[in-house]
């Protein structure tokens, strides 16, 4: 099980649950984006799991400047400078194809730390073609919902890419994953591993409240909750995940 969490609250709590590993990203709103570096190093030094680091700019698609790609550059020299254990990123072209060139240096970058591709896959435009291409490049583990808003609306191609994939690479189903459809992912694709993020919601401890001010922008997010990984939940998904 790996739990995405941007937060050391939530990797503790990821621990506790039973994780084996965890994504640290920030921003999990906008889907994620590349966490700080004080965020990292502090996680690092709380938990025991291995911490696998979303590498991401910004959000929206993943077609990048080359401007975006001297930031990726340096964010993955920094993390591993830093004690990341392996790394999650993707980049298309903008005709919907894995980017060859910007992934294949990349990987070099990380090396010898693992890499998986995360759900930039979802947004490709023939996912057979782009499932062949981040196994030739040499990706250990595929994060995907199938191409659909839930790992549960993509099952059908989650379960033909593990069966196309024959073992040359993890195919990770993740996307909405919760107690209520672990057991039918699982089961019916064939998966042996997943993504989740497992959260709970909490009231902010804030007295003082100005509910007439949004920080975010678009999204507008509550500001007075928080989303947090729920060990509970976690336990829960582990025991689901074992009686498969």
């Amino acid at each position: 099980m790996e739990v995405c969490v941007d937060s050391v609250r939530s990797a503790v709590e990821a621990e506790r649950g039973g994780a084996s590993r965890i994504e640290l990203c920030a921003s999990l709103a906008e889907g994620g984006i590349t966490p700080s570096l004080g965020l990292l190093r502090v996680v690092k030094s709380t938990i025991k799991l291995p911490v696998f680091v979303l590498i991401r700019p910004r959000g929206g698609d993943f077609l990048y400047s080359s401007q975006e790609v001297d930031v990726i550059r340096e964010d993955i020299k920094l993390c591993k400078e830093n004690g990341a254990d392996g790394f999650v990123f993707g980049a298309l072209t903008s005709s919907g194809d894995v980017d060859h060139q910007i992934c294949k240096e990349f990987i070099e970058l990380c090396r010898p730390l693992p890499v998986t591709f995360h759900r930039a896959f979802d947004m490709c435009r023939n996912a057979y073609t782009s499932l062949r291409d981040i196994i030739n490049l040499g990706f250990e583990r595929l994060l995907t919902s199938g191409q659909e808003t839930s790992a549960l609306e993509g099952l059908p191609l989650i379960k033909e890419i593990i069966q196309r994939a024959k073992n040359r690479i993890t195919v990770m189903p993740g996307g909405g994953i919760n107690e209520r459809n672990l057991d039918r992912i699982l089961t019916e694709s064939g998966a042996r591993e997943f993504h989740c993020s497992a959260r709970s919601t909490e009231d902010s401890s804030m007295v003082h409240r100005n509910n007439r001010v949004a920080m975010g922008a678009s999204l507008k997010s509550p500001e007075f909750s928080y989303k947090f990984a729920d060990k509970e939940l976690i336990q829960t998904l582990k025991d689901i995940q074992a009686a498969v």
